[in-house]
């Protein structure tokens, strides 16, 4: 089951966004800040939604975010699914391409032309679900740049 995460539950989402930047090795993980900063979006604002996965016994196992951007090339809105995360002890059950699918159509249903994403090089788990998808692989280079 897919819900949205508000103030009413993002203690439950926390602990999952954690193990999702502890896979990414980000350091200095703060909750607090984790809180404070997802708390902004919302199903019916305009910035972005975060989704909760439960899993049948209702404990949450997944989730997923999905930012609005502009892309001048198309020109138009787009989706952008910024994090997608399923505990390892439930992936392969199809979690991640529902969270996918519900992401999909939010961002359409916010006026997006599409839904993107990211992934690291080395997560092959993750290529695989998206290789499976009726997703079109970029070969586009992500260049950050921190001051």
């Amino acid at each position: 089951m897919i819900e949205t995460v508000s103030n009413k539950n993002i203690e439950e989402a926390l602990p999952l966004i954690r193990k999702y930047q502890e896979f990414y090795k980000i350091q200095g993980i703060d909750d607090a800040r984790n809180r404070e900063f997802f708390s902004q979006f919302s199903e019916s604002g305009n910035d972005g939604c975060l989704f909760l996965f439960r899993d049948e016994v209702g404990m949450p196992v997944g989730f997923a975010t999905v930012y609005f951007t502009f892309v001048s090339s198309i020109p138009a809105k787009v989706g952008v699914m910024n994090d997608l995360y399923t505990l390892p002890t439930h992936r392969g059950k199809g979690i991640g391409k529902t969270l996918i699918d519900h992401c999909l159509q939010f961002a359409l249903g916010k006026g997006a032309a599409r839904l993107q994403w990211l992934t690291a090089q080395d997560n092959e788990q993750a290529q695989k679900l998206y290789d499976s998808l009726n997703a079109k692989k970029s070969s586009w280079h992500v260049y950050t740049y921190t001051a």
